[in-house]
């Protein structure tokens, strides 16, 4: 996942906005109590999800993919006043621990929990969206794509995560590497889809930043 030296990713933060309190809180208690701890967004990756979020003003967002809520709670940060965020996953043993973190913030009262098989859950959702993270299994970032662009308002924004897999992206790919292949497919249609306009930035484990046409 790291493209750049360590020292360079520890200079990027310090001259990036500082963490808040709150979302340092939820790391480190991400690290104390949570399997994959690196699944989670981070400082860097979060002010990011916060700026994109302050300059797009969404009123709707989707996340697929909530983990332990760090990157909702960044894209809350931009969300107009009247706003909501819908999250969905399928860890039921996550959901009291992104809920409490989730009623400290300013914004408990706008955030809905939705746990299951996205696929099932975001054709019940009958709203339009400004904002979309996917951030969850790799192998259906395609469907959630299809299911997705069909509520989008003109202009709005999906943020597609780990599309760059580790530099897998580039290396032979294994006849049994689903997740690799689905990705590689991915990246070409967000390349090539006349629905969308995108560009591919290497933060992190690679951010695809697509605007709806």
């Amino acid at each position: 996942m790291h493209f750049i030296s360590q020292d360079l990713e520890n200079y990027i933060e310090q001259h990036s906005e500082k963490e808040p309190e709150l979302l340092a809180a939820l790391n480190k208690e991400t690290y104390q109590k949570v399997l994959l701890p690196r699944m989670l967004s981070g400082h860097f990756q979060g002010r990011v999800l916060s700026m994109l979020s302050k300059l797009i003003r969404p009123v709707n967002i989707l996340e697929i993919g909530t983990y332990t809520g760090y990157s909702a709670l960044c894209l809350c940060e931009g969300m107009q006043e009247n706003g909501t965020l819908h999250t969905i996953d399928i860890k039921e043993e996550l959901v009291d621990f992104q809920r409490k973190h989730f009623d400290k913030s300013p914004w408990g009262n706008q955030i809905v929990q939705h746990l299951g098989e996205a696929l099932d859950i975001i054709p019940t959702l009958d709203l339009k969206f400004d904002l979309v993270f996917i951030d969850a299994d790799k192998e259906n970032y395609i469907n959630y794509f299809e299911l997705i662009v069909p509520k989008m308002n003109q202009g709005g924004i999906i943020l597609s995560d780990n599309v760059l897999w580790s530099g897998k992206v580039l290396e032979p790919l294994s006849p049994k590497d689903i997740s690799t292949k689905i990705l590689l497919e991915y990246n070409l249609l967000l390349k090539n889809d006349s629905r969308v306009e995108t560009v591919l930035l290497p933060i992190r484990d690679g951010l695809t930043v697509s605007r709806v046409l």
